[in-house]
């Protein structure tokens, strides 16, 4: 999760609702969240081109 909230620049509160509206799939192995690197960058991409 820090890396996914330091590359987003959004706090940890706002990733999870991020996951929760289904913007940002993601997936739980064990008690650990996951976030595949490709679903990091289409959100990425997505706030991007949101902020233009």
């Amino acid at each position: 999760m820090p890396e996914v909230t330091a590359a987003l620049t959004s706090s940890r509160s706002k990733v999870y609702d991020l996951i929760r509206s289904g913007v940002l799939p993601s997936f739980t192995e064990g008690r650990a969240r996951r976030i595949p690197l490709e679903a990091l960058r289409s959100c990425m991409h997505n706030k991007l081109e949101e902020a233009s």
